[in-house]
C-alpha cells in the first residue's frame, strides 16, 4: 500500500544464486589432469623414496628380485659403512665449510657491487655492468684451466683456499640484487642522507634487511651450487682428506667392492642439507627470484 501511494514498485524478494551444473566432459577433464599430476608427482618422488628405503635396507632386500620397495627391518649398518669406507665425516665437513664460505662470500661481494652499481656516482655505469654482466657468457670449461694453473702455481693445490677462491664473487649475484635495490624508491636514499644516514649505515640498517627475501633466496642458490660442485675440487684436491663429500661418493661407487646400500646412505647424507633448504626455503627463492623481473 505504501509503495502505491509513493509510486514506487517495492523490491522483489533476492532469489538464491542458482549453483551452475558443470559438464560431464569438464569434470572428466579436470580428472584426467589431476591423475596425470598425480602420476608426476609419484614418478618424481618415488627416487627419492627409494634413496631413503634403501639406506636402510639389508643388501639382501636390495639385491632382492622382484626389488623390494618397504625395509623389513631398519638398519644403520650401511651408514656405518659408508663412514668406516671413505672419510665421509671430513668431507661432509668440507663440503659444509666450503658451500658455507662460498655463500656468505657472494652475499657480501655481491651486496657491495649491487650497491655500487645503484647508489654510487659511477662513471659509465652502464658500460662497467655490462662487462660484469658479460662475464656469465664465459663458460666455466674455458676458465677452469686458467684458475687451476694459477692456484697451483700459488701453492694453494690440496687446500681449502684453492676451494673456495674462484667463487668468492657472482655476476649473478650482483645482478640479482641490482634489480632488487633498483625497486627502492630514491626518495628512501635522500630521507636517510637527510638523517645524517651515510652509505655503510643506509646499506647495512636499511637496505640490506629490505631485502632479506632476495638475499635468503640468492643464499640458497649459492649453498646449492656450491654443495654439487664436482669437478672443481676433484681436480683442486689431491687428498681424500681434502675432498667434498660429492667426490666420496664417487668414491663408494667406483670402488671395486661396491656396495648398493653404502651409496644410498651416502646420497642421503648429501641430500639433507639440499632438501632441508628446498623445504624451508621455497618461499624464498619464489619472492627472492621474481623481485625486480618486472621494473
Amino acid at each position: 500500500m505504501t509503495a502505491t501511494l509513493t509510486g514506487t514498485a517495492a523490491p522483489a524478494p533476492a532469489r538464491p544464486a542458482r549453483r551452475r551444473r558443470r559438464h560431464p566432459r569438464a569434470l572428466l577433464g579436470r580428472s584426467l589432469v589431476h591423475l596425470l599430476l598425480l602420476a608426476a608427482v609419484l614418478t618424481v618422488l618415488f627416487p627419492v623414496y627409494y634413496v631413503f628405503a634403501g639406506a636402510f635396507m639389508r643388501p639382501d632386500e636390495i639385491a632382492s628380485y622382484p626389488p623390494a620397495l618397504v625395509p623389513h627391518a631398519l638398519t644403520g649398518r650401511n651408514f656405518s659403512g659408508a663412514v668406516h669406507a671413505v672419510p665421509l665425516a671430513r668431507q661432509y665437513a668440507n663440503s659444509v665449510l666450503v658451500a658455507g664460505t662460498v655463500t656468505v662470500a657472494q652475499l657480501l661481494t655481491s651486496v657491495l657491487a649491487a650497491y655500487a652499481f645503484v647508489f654510487l656516482p659511477v662513471r659509465a655505469r652502464r658500460v662497467v655492468f655490462g662487462a660484469f654482466l658479460a662475464t656469465l657468457m664465459v663458460p666455466w670449461e674455458a676458465v677452469v684451466i686458467p684458475n687451476y694453473l694459477t692456484l697451483s702455481g700459488w701453492g694453494l693445490g690440496n687446500t681449502y683456499f684453492g676451494l673456495v677462491l674462484p667463487f668468492l664473487a657472482s655476476a649473478f649475484g650482483t645482478f640479482l640484487l641490482r634489480q632488487s635495490f633498483r625497486q627502492f624508491p630514491a626518495e628512501l636514499r635522500d630521507a636517510a642522507r637527510i638523517d645524517g644516514a651515510g652509505h655503510w649505515r643506509f646499506l647495512w640498517r636499511i637496505l640490506v634487511p629490505l631485502s632479506r627475501p632476495t638475499l635468503a633466496a640468492l643464499a640458497v642458490y649459492v649453498f646449492l651450487s656450491a654443495w654439487n660442485q664436482y669437478f672443481w675440487p676433484l681436480i683442486i684436491t689431491r687428498t681424500a682428506e681434502m675432498q667434498t663429500l660429492q667426490i666420496g661418493l664417487s668414491t663408494l661407487r667406483d670402488s671395486e667392492m661396491a656396495d648398493p646400500g653404502l651409496i644410498l646412505a651416502g646420497v642421503v647424507l648429501s641430500l639433507l642439507p639440499t632438501l632441508a633448504l628446498v623445504l624451508f626455503g621455497q618461499r624464498f627463492l619464489v619472492r627472492g627470484l621474481t623481485t625486480g623481473a618486472v621494473r
